[in-house]
């Protein structure tokens, strides 16, 4: 029988880690860690309560007597000061590992599985060499001769990496993207913004659903990872032949797009896709759609295509020079601010009991990155495969699963009273 520890127990992707690993026989042990208990109830798990910004002295006095066979390091802090991001959470995965140094728990680690994500490659900065490869080269100072903002990822890596050289046991790293899933308070989800903005526009005269983004997003490919899919494959990949000391893209398996679950999120909220959907053409620097705001914004840096650019015969060519421009033909911020939305919102709120939390935690600056720009995002998962990963979800079945859970969960209205209602 195996042991796990779970880190970032009641966030999205730790919380799907520990239901699979509750439903999976092999393990009899499972500790869960957080600042608040999230209050499981099943047999197998031991809560801890851990502060990951305490100091390693500090986290062993909480963790004596824990130790377990695999962990699954699911935390991650937004600092208030960005440029803070990459030492606190380097700072919070090395204080831990320190930890588990001074109790003697490393001496039981068989695998350590971290989770990171898409910004491994930039996609944050703009655009890069499509399809994304765990093996491309990382954005690090002066690589392609630009100087790159820090990613954290990179640091985090290297410090796990050097801990399981040193301990002699083996890391893996995952690389997820716009993760769909559910944790009870956790809001930092994008199905969550997607589904208040599809279900207050239901309530606005009209029940229009105007596009959020650019027109070219509109018909980008993208890649998307379901929380129960990762939690699976970190199950996998921590017992796996020859998958330690790897990073690893973990992707749902197919290739979206929001030409088509645009219309299908419009059909199952009872809204009306507009026609045109750009009325302006979907230009840049023009107006947004009908009355909404739009936005455009510039981003500072070269994208991550220049590493890549003498490789593949770019170097002079603009689209791996020109620093990316996002394009919101609807605001997502600007809109939730709106009087006649808040409004609606109200109205739906009141009438269904909903999650007030739910909308003033929503993650609209997310939806202004992930529907703003206009570049694709698709990985491939063939390092997974050839080391014998069949897993696959269907990007919409687990989208509008999420969305079903949201209603059970009060934070968007049941779907039958939206539509009778509205």
């Amino acid at each position: 029988m195996h042991s796990a520890i779970v880190t970032g127990a009641t966030g999205i992707t730790g919380s799907a880690i520990v239901h699979h690993l509750v439903k999976d026989s092999s393990y009899d042990k499972i500790y869960s860690f957080s600042r608040s208990n999230p209050g499981y109830k099943d047999n197998k798990i031991e809560h801890v309560t851990l502060d990951l910004q305490s100091s390693a002295q500090d986290m062993a006095k909480s963790l004596e007597g824990v130790s377990a066979e695999y962990i699954y390091f699911c935390a991650y802090l937004v600092p208030n000061d960005p440029s803070q991001l990459s030492q606190v959470n380097a700072t919070l995965l090395s204080n831990f590992l320190e930890a588990l140094v001074l109790t003697g728990a490393t001496k039981r680690i068989k695998r350590f599985i971290l989770t990171c994500g898409f910004k491994q490659y930039g996609v944050h900065i703009g655009p890069g060499k499509q399809p994304l490869l765990e093996d491309d080269p990382l954005l690090e100072k002066n690589a392609g001769g630009v100087s790159w903002p820090p990613i954290f990822y990179y640091g985090q890596q290297r410090i796990l990496a050097e801990a399981a050289q040193k301990g002699s046991w083996e890391w893996v790293a995952t690389l997820p993207e716009d993760v769909l899933g559910y944790a009870r308070g956790n809001f930092m989800n994008e199905a969550t913004s997607l589904g208040l903005y599809c279900a207050v526009s239901k309530a606005l005269p009209g029940s229009e659903l105007p596009y959020i983004g650019s027109k070219a997003n509109y018909f980008a490919f993208n890649c998307w990872t379901s929380a129960n899919l990762h939690a699976k494959f970190c199950l996998w990949a921590a017992m796996a032949p020859g998958a330690g000391n790897q990073i690893f893209n973990v992707m749902n398996g197919d290739t979206e797009s929001f030409q088509n679950l645009w219309p299908r999120l419009a059909a199952r909220f009872g809204c009306r896709i507009p026609d045109p959907m750009f009325p302006n053409g979907g230009v840049p620097d023009t107006k947004g759609f009908k009355n909404y705001e739009s936005s455009t914004i510039r981003l500072q840096n070269k994208p991550p295509l220049k590493v890549a650019a003498s490789a593949l015969g770019l170097s002079a060519d603009s689209v791996a020079e020109d620093p990316p421009t996002l394009f919101l033909q609807v605001d997502p911020e600007k809109w939730a601010k709106r009087e006649d939305v808040n409004k609606a919102w109200g109205t739906l709120r009141d009438k269904y009991n909903l999650d007030q939390k739910a909308w003033d935690k929503a993650t609209w600056d997310f939806l202004t990155m992930t529907l703003g720009r206009d570049w694709s995002c698709v990985a491939s998962m063939s390092k997974a495969r050839k080391l014998g990963w069949t897993g696959y979800a269907d990007t919409w079945d687990e989208l509008e699963e999420t969305l079903q859970i949201l209603e059970k969960e009060g934070v968007l209205p049941l779907l039958d009273q939206l539509k009778r209602d509205f």
